[in-house]
């Protein structure tokens, strides 16, 4: 009996170990995405929008490399190669050849505003493919925070930085949509495949496919360049690309891949927050009641 009851507390303990361990990697991924719009705002205002993604894509690729013997070897099965195409195909290549010619065109606090759609499409997403079901408190976490960024959108005050903010938000849209098809496919690879295995072969599949886009326009010379411009690549390169996307991927081995992207809608408010600060983006006080209802939806459809 005593036994028993110990196997009993061990398995609660685990489970909980489990849920911390996600929403921490949630938290983190979050931050770094939200921060990730302005970073590349600011990136662009030195380089052009392929240039900023091959060089993230290239410095998150030598890390990759430097930790190589760290990464666990993935259990490949035959067959696998097409998924994980795929898989490379929507995040990073068409991801970020969309949202990199988004931000360019929008605000950063509208681009992360839109981000606030994905949870809708990996729902649907994982209910189609694998079959997941959601509480009736995920449903309503959903709705508020989905409610919440459309009062941010509703809320927004025009920026000048934004020269076409209506084909800017449509291509963040298709920017979405190719992450939500990733989330779905990485939630089905991740019970045989190492996360950081799989971060780090888009990586170095983005690295590749970017390589021709740095040759389309000419690059600044170096004297020309801001530091804050070369910083921002370096925080996007070995924080935003390596890290966002390995904490992300780790976080959806302990929960459904539904529930996890419920955590996305804070990317929103993270997003505005810091184009408010660091470029001077406009926020109002509405703005930031929506922010609010914004963090009451993830913080309710986050729980069982």
């Amino acid at each position: 009996m005593r036994a028993e009851a110990t196997v009993a507390v061990r398995g609660i303990a685990s489970r909980l170990g489990n849920k911390v361990v996600a929403y921490c990697c949630l938290a983190g991924a979050v931050l770094l995405w939200g921060t990730s719009f302005m970073a590349t705002k600011t990136a662009m205002a030195a380089f052009a929008p392929m240039a900023v993604i091959w060089l993230r894509m290239g410095l998150a690729s030598l890390m990759v490399f430097v930790l190589m013997r760290k990464i666990p070897r993935p259990a490949y099965r035959k067959g696998d190669w097409k998924i994980l195409l795929l898989l490379c195909l929507m995040q990073p290549c068409l991801y970020f050849l969309l949202e990199g010619y988004a931000i360019s065109l929008t605000t950063s606090a509208q681009a992360g505003m839109i981000s606030s759609i994905v949870p809708l499409l990996v729902i649907v997403g994982a209910w189609a493919i694998l079959k997941e079901r959601l509480s009736v408190r995920n449903g309503v976490g959903l709705a508020l925070s989905i409610a919440g960024v459309i009062w941010l959108s509703l809320s927004g005050a025009p920026d000048e930085s934004a020269p076409n903010p209506v084909l800017g938000n449509l291509l963040e849209v298709g920017a979405m949509v190719a992450a939500a098809v990733y989330m779905v496919v990485m939630k089905r690879l991740s019970t045989r495949y190492s996360t950081w295995w799989l971060t780090g072969m888009q990586c170095v599949a983005g690295a590749i496919f970017f390589l021709p886009g740095m040759f389309l326009q000419p690059l600044p010379a170096v004297a020309d360049i801001p530091v804050e411009a070369w910083l921002a690549v370096l925080y996007l390169g070995l924080f935003v690309t390596l890290g966002a996307f390995g904490l992300y991927n780790m976080a959806m081995t302990f929960m459904p891949a539904g529930r996890a992207a419920v955590a996305i809608n804070m990317v929103s408010p993270v997003a505005l927050v810091s184009g408010w600060l660091f470029l001077g983006e406009a926020m109002t006080p509405m703005q930031l009641a929506a922010c609010a209802l914004v963090g009451v939806g993830v913080i309710v459809g986050g729980r069982n």
